[in-house]
């Protein structure tokens, strides 16, 4: 079991760039396993590939799994190594993209895939009572101190001006 996080901690990153990607899967007929299965195998390998490679750019990730189907949220470096992998002839990107749409024009609507890409100016959180997670698993910890007790001073990277939350 994961170590709960007692005290109050905020993420910390210092790259120049930040990028939320939220990709993910709409299981439209759940009954045409052969036509969503593919999709569905395909994005472990990718996360294995992009996590075993320091330079990827690909920070970390958390998968969610909702009543369509699964989401995964990525944090990445910059939107430059993002592209660079989503385009790499080689990497295991592009040949499940291209799978997909070979299946999905034998039975259009059955899986839906998606994608939403953020480069994030700033960035705000806390996390307490829990183990690392999101954003702070995917960069670092620090604790929250009375200079960033408040999400505003946070955010702002402002000092506070009272202790209160």
């Amino acid at each position: 079991m994961a170590k709960v996080n007692l005290n109050r901690v905020t993420h910390a990153y210092t790259g120049d760039e930040l990028v939320v990607f939220l990709i993910g899967m709409r299981i439209n007929r759940p009954w045409r396993v052969r036509q969503w299965w593919p999709s569905f195998s395909a994005m472990p390998p990718m996360l294995k590939e992009l996590t075993t490679d320091p330079d990827s750019g690909l920070l970390g990730y958390r998968m969610t799994f909702g009543a369509g189907g699964p989401t995964v949220i990525q944090y990445w470096s910059s939107t430059q190594k993002l592209y660079a992998y989503a385009s790499d002839p080689h990497a295991e990107h592009r040949p499940a993209w291209a799978k997909f749409n070979r299946l999905a024009r034998k039975a259009p609507g059955t899986v839906g895939i998606w994608h939403e890409t953020f480069v994030v100016a700033r960035a705000e959180s806390i996390y307490v009572g829990m183990p690392t997670a999101g954003l702070a698993k995917a960069t670092s910890t620090v604790p929250v101190t009375a200079r960033s007790d408040r999400a505003a001073d946070r955010l702002t990277g402002r000092e506070s001006r009272t202790d209160t939350a």
